[in-house]
């Protein structure tokens, strides 16, 4: 079985200076907190979530009967993988991008999907925009889409959308109808802790996936605190401040990039709030650069990148963009002798 590879906290506990995870550097948005530390844990949720389908699917301009709500995006890509392959029947394939978040494979050899590189033999598609690890518009997604046919499920993962900074989507309008939309915003509000995400399901869905999407759902996927957080996303303020934060991650980013290649590393364009990067010479300071001495010596100093082996780029990191402060924390230490050898 494929391993679970994710960035943040590890047995070694938080890290003081944490770029291996996507979460907003700007955050966390204060009313997102403030609803969490009182959100009224003593009851069950109303277990069809009436209140809070009905604002997620006006937020949308949808029906609610097309809002899934979701433990995680996680939970939601190993329910959908398992809906899609009950439904396709035996043999079923599901594609994904070239290097993608490592959930698309394990969900799919958890249901007995076949991967394959041909869109136009998969049941089941995956996208991500701005994609992980690059942070790039996918290739060819609006293609994928104007290409789909009966019996096809395309899923759009939008985890990275709200902390676009760059560029526009691939998708809008009748485009953006017919996939379904996996909606995550605890990156975006800076609170990845609290698990919660939701599904717009596209206009046209087969009614036997959507039943069947539904019906595999734990009861109560979410509880109070990610009812809350959910209930925080579709406001007008949310997004405002998220407008505010997308100016100040620009201007961030770009003092980080210009920092990294000043000290010889090459880094990949991006829309995303993170990028992908790797030793511009390849050679570190006692020789051939060692990216794994390298990650354990800024481990050491407090300091955690993203490996991007479990992406398939072997060599290169992912890092978030972060405060000036962390960056500096994490110059300091690439000039130390061990973090360049």
């Amino acid at each position: 079985m494929l391993s679970s590879v994710h960035g943040g906290p590890d047995a070694e506990g938080v890290p003081a200076h944490d770029l291996s995870s996507n979460g907003n550097a700007c955050g966390p948005w204060p009313p997102a907190l403030h609803a969490l530390r009182t959100a009224d844990a003593r009851h069950y949720p109303d277990p069809a979530y009436t209140a809070l389908t009905r604002q997620l699917a006006a937020w949308h301009g949808v029906v609610p009967a097309r809002i899934v709500l979701a433990a995680s995006a996680s939970e939601f890509i190993q329910r959908i993988s398992v809906a899609v392959a009950l439904t396709a029947g035996p043999g079923a394939a599901m594609t994904q991008p070239a290097h993608a978040y490592g959930d698309y494979a394990r969900a799919a050899q958890a249901a007995g999907l076949v991967i394959t590189p041909d869109a136009a033999q998969a049941a089941l598609l995956w996208a991500c925009e701005p994609s992980s690890p690059l942070g790039q518009p996918q290739p060819d997604l609006a293609e994928w889409v104007a290409a789909l046919h009966c019996g096809q499920t395309l899923v759009l993962d939008e985890a990275y959308a709200p902390l676009r900074l760059h560029g526009a989507p691939s998708l809008e309008g009748a485009a953006l109808e017919r996939v379904w939309r996996l909606i995550t915003p605890n990156k975006a509000l800076g609170l990845t802790g609290v698990r919660a995400a939701y599904a717009v399901a596209p206009a046209d869905a087969p009614p036997a996936l959507r039943a069947r999407v539904q019906v595999l759902a734990p009861s109560w996927p979410l509880g109070a605190h990610g009812v809350a957080l959910l209930q925080c996303w579709a406001t007008t303020d949310c997004q405002d401040w998220l407008y505010a934060c997308r100016a100040t991650l620009r201007g961030w980013k770009a003092r980080q990039v210009d920092a990294l290649r000043h000290a010889g590393w090459q880094v990949e364009p991006s829309d995303a709030h993170f990028f992908v990067a790797s030793r511009a010479d390849g050679v570190g300071a006692g020789g051939p650069f060692d990216l794994q001495n390298v990650l354990s010596a800024l481990r050491r100093h407090g300091i955690k990148l993203r490996d991007g082996a479990s992406f398939g780029l072997p060599g290169h990191v992912r890092m978030a963009v972060a405060p000036p402060a962390t960056q500096d924390a994490l110059m300091h230490a690439l000039h130390t002798p061990k973090a360049r050898a």
